[in-house]
């Protein structure tokens, strides 16, 4: 299964994708997971995404595209993966389309995690990380509505879109998903 995960900041999508990975085993692909390593490493990229990330702005498409191309080529993406923070604007949408068509591996479905706003806040403050003070998370998903909820439009026309309610329990919500992931095995 190739699957693309998308929704905002605080909705879930790590504590979910980590029970997709059990249940389903593709390869998890968290760009945030991949630019925090690059970061904490101290690398040319992962400091230079730490210029944009500090500041609640998206990492500039070059480098992500970079990071992604890199990582479909290991071994175990070839049974499938999970796109975990990318992409998250069209241009990167189709970046990786053009790159999956190169292959002949088209993806299976978007996963939209949808969480209400008030809830966002509320999630996210109460985390703790740097990262999370009220103005950043306000920018954070500003940024989000204007470059990466278009994608739900591209992915959308291609009829890859599967909406899933990101409020309840864990399991409520992991069950939502079951119900879409199970048909693409």
């Amino acid at each position: 299964m190739r699957i693309v995960f998308i929704g905002p900041p605080g909705a879930g999508k790590g504590t979910q994708a980590e029970r997709i990975i059990a249940k389903y085993h593709p390869a998890h692909l968290s760009t945030g997971d991949m630019l925090r390593a690059a970061r904490d490493a101290k690398t040319e990229i992962g400091l230079k995404a730490e210029t944009f990330m500090s500041a609640g702005q998206l990492v500039p498409d070059d480098v992500i595209i970079g990071i992604i191309a890199e990582r479909l080529q290991a071994p175990d993406c070839q049974g499938g993966y999970l796109l975990d923070g990318f992409p998250r604007t069209i241009a990167q949408a189709e970046a990786l389309d053009k790159m999956l068509a190169e292959k002949k591996t088209p993806l299976d479905v978007v996963l939209e995690l949808r969480v209400p706003d008030d809830e966002l806040y509320r999630r996210l403050a109460g985390r703790g990380r740097a990262d999370d003070k009220p103005e950043v998370i306000r920018e954070r998903l500003v940024a989000y509505y204007n470059q990466t909820s278009p994608l739900l439009d591209y992915y959308g026309k291609k009829g890859l879109v599967k909406v899933i309610e990101g409020l309840g329990t864990v399991d409520d919500i992991f069950q939502r998903i079951e119900t879409v992931l199970d048909n693409y095995r």
